[in-house]
């Protein structure tokens, strides 16, 4: 899939990491939806129109990775990057578990942002 007019959502608890995430795949050309929570994402049945997830692993309520799981067990899920500020062996086994096309360690560039986003999106 090309790049051009891709949707990805994001899912961040942190507003202003999410308002800046947004702000830069928009100006990149990308449709960039943003949720605070996956109970959100969920509630607004937005998987199937989105062509990559990128997920906090750490969120309230339901996880990233519980998230990634719902989402494969349903067959809608879309490609997903994780995200995590944790470096801890939990976090990593939980990352593990989804095995996600690329996990970003917070805080990341833009270009390993964009490259982790072409890779899903080839995937």
């Amino acid at each position: 899939m090309s790049t051009t007019h891709a949707t990805i959502a994001i899912v961040e608890d942190d507003a202003g990491v999410r308002t800046a995430l947004v702000q830069l795949l928009r100006s990149a050309g990308f449709t960039a939806l943003s949720f605070g929570t996956a109970e959100e994402f969920l509630e607004a049945r937005r998987s199937e129109g989105v062509d990559c997830l990128i997920a906090d692993v750490n969120l309230p309520g339901m996880s990233g990775v519980a998230l990634v799981q719902t989402l494969a067990s349903d067959g809608t899920g879309p490609p997903a990057v994780m995200m995590t500020g944790r470096d801890d062996p939990y976090t990593l086994e939980l990352i593990k578990q989804v095995a996600p096309v690329h996990c970003l360690r917070k805080p990341f560039s833009d270009d390993e942002l964009f490259d982790a986003i072409r890779f899903a999106l080839a995937a």
